[in-house]
């Protein structure tokens, strides 16, 4: 049985593009690969005690949970929450990145998947430093662009930079940006991951759905953008009941909290 909910004072700043579409966002996304869990827990100063920030569906707090021995998981969307999936050592909370009311000095690791972009990155360093212990563990990963096939992905490209382009809220940009954002950490180069899926059409589409810059096109437009590409989906794919092998690049970017250094460092 899931706990009762921990909620934290809440944040105005907090732009919800993802409650609508929870539901298909927990279906849909793609998963975390087993062996980035097993680095992260490899470099942690110990197993006690990961926060998964921005945690969405609880696809990282449940690959966490595989590693450490107790999984704090935060998210400003209620209804993210509500349809993320249960572990019995993961605990979910309703709180904004910048103000998770998690004690000072407990946290082994923090993870931000795909997520970070969103966050008030001053404000969410210093949340950072103030929780996590010395020498603990900052991870954050981002990935972009699907790549199936290329009769495929040009289908897909096209309509995430043409059809939905000017839907996508800015903050997707840093996406694109992600290695060079700011990161006030000492870093340590990461190993090379990637995810992988094997889908069928069915679920690509479920897929573009949850894009917030679909959701931001169906409310403004009145109707559904894949429209625009679906019979040329349809005839790149072939078989719709066909899987594929589906793969995202991902891009991590890890570093260590010194010894000693303050949270406003």
């Amino acid at each position: 049985m899931r706990q009762p909910l921990f909620r934290a004072e809440a944040d105005t700043r907090f732009k919800d593009h993802f409650s609508k579409q929870a539901a298909g966002y927990a279906k849909f996304r793609p998963r975390y690969p087993q062996k980035l869990f097993d680095y992260l827990g490899s470099i942690a100063p110990s197993r006690q005690l990961a926060w998964d920030c921005g945690t969405g569906n609880g696809q990282a707090a449940v690959g966490l949970a595989s590693v450490f021995d107790r999984v704090i998981a935060t998210d400003a969307s209620e209804k993210q929450i509500a349809n993320a999936q249960s572990h019995k050592i993961v605990e979910y909370r309703v709180a904004p990145a910048e103000n998770s009311s998690i004690e000072s000095g407990t946290v082994d690791l923090i993870m931000v998947a795909q997520a970070l972009h969103w966050f008030d990155l001053g404000h969410f360093y210093a949340e950072v430093r103030r929780v996590l212990k010395n020498n603990g563990v900052f991870a954050t990963s981002a990935y972009n662009l699907l790549h199936v096939e290329p009769v495929i992905d040009e289908v897909v490209n096209r309509y995430y930079y043409e059809v939905v382009g000017p839907f996508w809220p800015p903050e997707r940009k840093l996406v694109e940006q992600f290695a060079d954002l700011p990161f006030p950490f000492h870093k340590i180069d990461a190993p090379k991951f990637e995810m992988t899926a094997q889908w069928n059409l069915d679920h690509l589409l479920g897929y573009l759905q949850t894009w917030s810059s679909t959701q931001r096109f169906i409310a403004a437009k009145g109707s559904d953008p894949l429209e625009q590409i679906m019979d040329e989906l349809r005839s790149a794919w072939g078989n719709a009941i066909q899987r594929r092998h589906v793969l995202w690049p991902l891009t991590l970017r890890v570093g260590i909290k010194a010894s000693g250094e303050s949270p406003k460092e």
